[in-house]
């Protein structure tokens, strides 16, 4: 089957918007139920975890372990302005400072402003951190995991240790506009935005400026290309994502407290990075699906899973190094493909490198 150029262009669009109203109307009617509508939500927001770390650990090449702390920055942020904006007899002002029928509008800019408060902190985070080498980014990550986590268990304006609650009225505000299930549609609309803005970053000059840290940082440096810039750019931009992620996942749940960003929450997100393939899109896509069902099958282990999920990477390092798909994407593995989702081809790959094709 071939498409024209101009039906090539708008395939993508057509579908994913035609994919989201079906989904969304058999929701609507029950027919996916609310624990379906759950487990999809979940995938999305872990779609977004894990491919904004492979950023920073797949294409990048550096090794970034403190992804639930960004995740719980965005998180507070954005629960924090939508209940001061849309909830009232919030615990931090005690009344709204905008109709509850403004939250439909309203809502994604608290989630974007989430990830714009993870993308401050890791920008401190990253300035001192970028001038050091090798894994010492993994140990200054996991310490800004901890700071962020200890910091929140102690400001009493956002629950301290009792956690914050109230978002499900924000999600219930919005569904007495129209009565569909928002953040499902909101989790869906955020997800493929993460995962197209990385797939253009990575098939930019800007994105092969950062790949090229990964395969050689010094020549890199002798060909003109700032290296710290290009650091720096990947850290944000993944911790941005990471926010967007903490954000939806505290609205889904609607309480957050510090506890539910801890380390095995980074956790979480290095596993998916390496089970699905460090450099590859459709590999986190594709990872962060089979590991979501993965911890609903083992929700009857309860606190076994814990040991499980550490045990996996373990088992993934030692075992299969490149994951799922390694460095290769879907459009390596079917060509027809690359009709839908075009590469730059002014841009030249590095030997072995993929780029950030679906």
């Amino acid at each position: 089957m071939s498409f024209s150029a101009k039906q090539q262009k708008y395939f993508f669009p057509v579908v994913t918007a035609f994919s989201i109203v079906v989904i969304t109307i058999l929701a609507h009617f029950e027919i996916i139920n609310n624990y379906l509508q759950t487990i999809i939500t979940t995938i999305c927001i872990n779609i977004i975890m894990s491919a904004s770390l492979n950023i920073v650990n797949g294409y990048m090449g550096e090794f970034s372990c403190g992804h639930g702390g960004f995740m719980a920055v965005g998180a507070y942020v954005s629960s924090v302005m939508s209940l001061i904006l849309f909830k009232d007899g919030n615990s931090i002002t005690g009344t709204n400072l905008l109709p509850e029928g403004l939250a439909l509008a309203g809502f994604p800019l608290c989630i974007i402003l989430g990830g714009l408060g993870a993308m401050l902190v890791s920008l401190i985070v990253a300035i001192p951190s970028f001038k050091t080498r090798d894994d010492y980014l993994a140990i200054i990550t996991v310490a800004a995991n901890f700071i962020v986590t200890t910091a929140l268990n102690n400001i009493p304006i956002v629950g301290a240790s009792r956690g914050l609650m109230g978002m499900r009225s924000v999600m219930s505000a919005m569904a007495d506009v129209i009565d569909i299930p928002w953040i499902l549609v909101w989790a869906i609309v955020f997800a493929i935005l993460a995962v197209l803005s990385i797939h253009f970053l990575m098939n930019s000059t800007l994105g092969k400026g950062i790949s090229s840290v990964r395969y050689d940082e010094i020549s890199a440096e002798i060909m003109s290309v700032d290296t710290n810039n290009m650091k720096l750019i990947a850290f944000t931009f993944s911790s941005f994502l990471a926010g967007i992620a903490g954000g939806l996942f505290a609205h889904l749940l609607g309480f957050i407290n510090p506890s539910s960003f801890g380390i095995m929450k980074s956790t979480e997100s290095l596993v998916m990075v390496y089970l699905g393939g460090m450099g590859s899109l459709s590999g986190s896509v594709l990872s962060a699906v089979v590991f979501t069902i993965l911890l609903e099958l083992l929700r009857p282990a309860q606190i076994l899973k814990w040991v499980i999920i550490p045990l996996i990477l373990i088992l993934i390092m030692e075992l299969h190094p490149e994951g799922i798909m390694g460095t290769r994407e879907l459009t390596d593995m079917f060509p027809k493909l690359r009709r839908l989702f075009p590469e730059n081809k002014n841009l030249v790959r590095p030997a072995g490198a993929s780029g950030g094709t679906v």
